[in-house]
């Protein structure tokens, strides 16, 4: 069972979709781990500030890979490739829409696991 949520970016409503899909679509498109990607994400901007930010590079675009793919899973209308999609937007700020799909993430997380505990209920496990 998916989990859906709009944020507003640049003044525009986007959906972003997580599902039990989301770990495979991000490996199969960027050949990296989902879970470690967030956690670094997570880690970086506790570790920083929206005025003082000193993300690198990489960081950035782990997040528009995540983001990106989230948008793509819940509309399949969204551009085919995270340049495309990003330059529909003038800015946006990473400490404002990261903390909201690591929140989706994490419902879509505890959704799984209270989906797997009440399989293993009734069937008797």
């Amino acid at each position: 069972m998916a989990v859906i949520k709009t944020i507003e970016i640049d003044e525009k409503p986007v959906t972003f979709r997580a599902s039990a899909a989301i770990p495979r679509l991000y490996r199969n498109k960027f050949h990296r781990d989902i879970y470690r990607d967030l956690s670094k994400l997570q880690k970086s901007i506790d570790e920083n500030d929206a005025e003082n930010s000193s993300l690198d590079t990489f960081s950035l675009e782990l997040f528009e890979n995540i983001a990106w793919l989230m948008a793509k899973h819940a509309d399949k209308d969204v551009p085919d490739t995270p340049e495309e999609w990003l330059d529909e937007f003038s800015t946006f700020s990473i400490y404002e829409i990261l903390p909201q799909i690591i929140e989706l993430w994490g419902l879509n997380t505890e959704q799984q696991v209270q989906s797997k505990k009440n399989t293993m209920r009734q069937s008797g496990k």
